[in-house]
């Protein structure tokens, strides 16, 4: 092809091109595409935060005895196991933050600064319950990072996070705020910020960083399964926690000793409530502080010290950053009747904040079956004495589970049902009597009692036709 053909052809293909757009437009050509409002177009740089935040950031090498029993080759054969992560420091005296379980128990720790220094450090304290421990190195005038306020975040903002990934030091890797108050472990007490900055084993305990330098997150998980979704302790939660590290060397929180269930609209419908709005108390734990402050299952909490509470989670986060012994007053609903209690917080332990207190998800609707999709039975004495039921715990036993559907998922051959929207199930004929009186259609909310281990929850099934 000549030159001048050659020309002609891109002269064309440029012509066509324009007139596509012209006849696309309408008879206009096409507008050029308009940013968001607050969108410079391109991405913000992080080069001048992170050449202000990276002096900051550390390598921690960390190495458990093999006796502990926790040795890569096993117990018993005295191998040591080596972990490697992240930290940053908060304090110039040499007070750097990182993750629990790079440091669940006594080993020798090491942080290597971004001036190649490397320094013992010693374990200050930390808090299995956020996964965060605190580390001290002998040394003063180190740069430090500033915490951010992680409750002013929003969903799409700019983030960066630095950290030590399969040992490359000091990476940095930029992303947005995908979503806040994000549960993977403890569905009470978590609350963690996703993002789709890389995260990568190694860079837990470094921070997230917002576009004004600081920390309003630290790096903590990321999931195994996909790509870009990674998550970070909220700033506000180490904040709280950081004070009593480096006062006690742990974490003291209130506790309260109820079970709870999230009140739904559906639910609320159920017993009666305008808005579904509080924390629904489903057990009392005996001779604890709710119980000796008399709260009764089926309460709703509605305020703490006059501070009102929107959910469970939010009684949970509420009550744990209280001292234990301290007493607060409970605004509750009962039975349509505004009450006001007084009760004196016990301690939270890390048993007690996996199992008591926890809020149970909203169960789906289910069928199959009988009108629940159950078969069920009486509760014998020998039975119950074999079970270790509480003598207060009476309903019918669970003695199959027909319905395949989710709300009956969560039950288990052996459960107890001791109510039904909030009827007696003493034995089979009071339970049928009950579910006769139910439209079908209608939702279930079974009050239910699980022996192994103890424990009680709420799950709502739908009810299907008489079978």
């Amino acid at each position: 092809m000549t030159r001048a053909a050659s020309v002609l052809t891109v002269a064309l293909v440029g012509f066509l091109a324009g007139t596509l757009g012209y006849l696309a437009g309408g008879g206009f050509r096409l507008a050029a595409p308009v940013a968001p409002p607050g969108f410079a177009g391109t991405p913000p740089s992080f080069a001048a935060v992170v050449a202000r935040v990276n002096p900051a950031v550390v390598h921690v090498d960390v190495i458990e005895d093999g006796r502990s029993g926790t040795a890569l080759g096993g117990p018993g054969l005295g191998l040591p196991r080596r972990g490697e992560g992240s930290g940053f420091i908060v304090d110039p005296d040499g007070y750097i933050l990182t993750n629990h379980h790079l440091v669940p128990g006594p080993a020798r720790v090491r942080v290597r600064l971004t001036d190649r220094r490397e320094l013992a450090a010693r374990r200050v304290g930390s808090d299995p319950s956020t996964d965060l421990a605190l580390l001290k190195v002998e040394a003063r005038g180190l740069p430090a990072v500033t915490l951010g306020d992680s409750e002013r975040l929003r969903v799409g903002d700019w983030v960066c996070a630095i950290g030590n990934p399969l040992e490359f030091d000091n990476t940095v890797t930029v992303g947005v705020v995908s979503s806040k108050g994000r549960k993977i472990f403890n569905q009470s007490f978590d609350s963690y910020i996703q993002t789709d900055a890389a995260i990568n084993p190694g860079s837990s305990g470094g921070p997230l960083v917002n576009l004004r330098g600081e920390a309003i997150g630290i790096s903590a998980a990321v999931s195994s399964e996909a790509q870009g979704i990674g998550f970070a302790i909220p700033s506000n939660v180490a904040r709280s926690v950081l004070v009593q590290l480096r006062e006690e060397g742990r974490v003291r929180r209130g506790y309260l000793g109820v079970e709870l269930h999230e009140l739904d609209p559906d639910l609320a419908a159920m017993m009666g409530l305008r808005e579904a709005r509080g924390a629904l108390v489903v057990d009392v734990s005996p001779n604890g502080a709710a119980a000796r402050a008399g709260l009764r299952r089926w309460d709703v909490i509605t305020a703490v010290d006059g501070a009102p509470i929107d959910d469970g989670d939010d009684l949970v986060r509420t009550i744990s950053a209280l001292r234990p012994g301290t007493s607060v007053r409970l605004s509750l609903l009962r039975d349509g009747r505004t009450v006001s209690v007084s009760a004196d917080l016990a301690e939270r332990t890390v048993d007690s904040g996996s199992e008591p207190e926890r809020v149970r998800p909203t169960a789906a609707p289910a069928d199959g079956g009988d009108a629940l999709g159950l078969v069920v039975g009486n509760l014998g004495a020998q039975s119950r004495a074999a079970l270790a039921v509480p003598h207060d715990e009476v309903g019918v036993v669970i003695r199959s589970i027909l319905g395949a559907d989710p709300g009956t998922d969560v039950l288990e051959e052996g459960d107890l049902i001791v109510e039904v929207n909030r009827q007696s199930t003493r034995d089979v004929r009071a339970y049928s009597q009950v579910l006769g009186s139910l439209p079908a259609g209608g939702s279930a909310w079974l009050y239910v009692y699980r022996p192994d281990p103890p424990g009680s929850f709420l799950t709502r099934v739908q009810v299907e036709g008489r079978r």
